[in-house]
């Protein structure tokens, strides 16, 4: 069976490992062009490149998908099962290509958390579960019809990283699943759900959603810094005397802490610190200050213990 793979990140590259150590025979991988990245603009290979060229694939990196030399050149390979994980959206020449179809793997149960951000978002909702789904792709996002599933917890303590380990975990044996059950017909695809009860979004993640402003409540201040941890990070800045500095938290609870204060405002107490947010106070207990390191509160007090009194915003 003549395979096709597209993706771009970690998260895609550790599923394509896999699938070459069950011994699928990947015939493409299609993933992005390589860019400038970092301070020193050094061009950066995505880690689907990566592990195809460790492994000797057939690689192509498009600029356009639509390309009408990329697009001869893909269906002319005669594909049989096109995998797709964390890539982009794919036209119909392409997606149509695949003999028994072309299917992505998504981090949701969808039809819940559609979109660019559901590992993020389904904390951010404080959901108890999440999981993968392998869908059809068709003309829109994350719309197609459902092959398999596989659900797990979310735990108090997970955060986006953490979740993004287990669900790639999960996604491991249902990509093999998935494309054995196209190649032998057993898998009957389903329709997905479209009543409003059920269906959801996860938008990307951007400057404004990503900022933890004081109009929240000291739970979903915490959701938030646990579903941006380790990236991008949950940011603000902190008011000391006349000077703003840009700041991330990433590690915090809430806090039962018997002292009234205005929002926003810093406290320290006991060689701790908190946030007073819209109804309640926030301990921090890792967070990191514009062009320095990660530090833990109970480090970055002992350089800076004038840092009571100063202002969250």
């Amino acid at each position: 069976m003549k395979i096709a793979f597209f993706g771009t990140p970690y998260f895609a590259a550790a599923q394509l490992e896999h699938l070459i150590k069950e011994g699928f025979q990947i015939s493409v991988v299609v993933t992005a062009p390589d860019k400038p990245a970092g301070r020193g603009r050094k061009i950066n290979q995505s880690a689907v490149k990566e592990v195809a060229l460790k492994n000797g694939l057939n690689l192509l990196q498009p600029t356009n998908l639509k390309e009408v030399d990329f697009v001869d050149q893909y269906q002319n390979l005669e594909i049989d099962v096109a995998v797709v994980v964390a890539f982009r959206m794919l036209p119909e020449s392409i997606w149509k290509a695949a003999k028994l179809g072309t299917f992505n793997l998504h981090a949701s149960i969808l039809p819940s958390y559609r979109g660019a951000a559901p590992i993020q978002w389904a904390i951010i909702n404080n959901e108890s579960q999440s999981g993968v789904t392998t869908f059809l792709i068709d003309d829109q996002i994350d719309t197609g019809n459902i092959l398999l599933q596989a659900k797990c917890d979310i735990d108090k303590e997970d955060t986006g990283g953490s979740l993004h380990d287990k669900l790639l975990a999960l996604g491991k044996p249902l990509i093999v699943e998935t494309i054995r059950g196209l190649i032998d017909g057993k898998i009957k695809p389903t329709n997905q759900d479209e009543s409003s009860a059920v269906v959801s979004y996860a938008p990307k993640l951007n400057k404004e959603n990503t900022h933890l402003h004081l109009e929240l409540k000291a739970l979903d201040a915490e959701l938030l810094i646990r579903s941006l941890n380790p990236f991008p990070g949950a940011y603000g800045h902190i008011q000391i005397d006349q000077k703003l500095v840009g700041a991330k938290i990433w590690k915090a609870k809430v806090a039962d802490l018997k002292h009234d204060d205005h929002l926003g405002v810093i406290c320290v107490i006991n060689r701790s610190l908190f946030i007073r947010f819209k109804d309640s106070w926030l301990e921090v207990v890792e967070w990191q200050l514009e062009g320095k390191k990660r530090m833990l509160i109970r480090d970055f007090l002992n350089g800076n213990p004038t840092i009571h009194g100063a202002k969250w915003q």
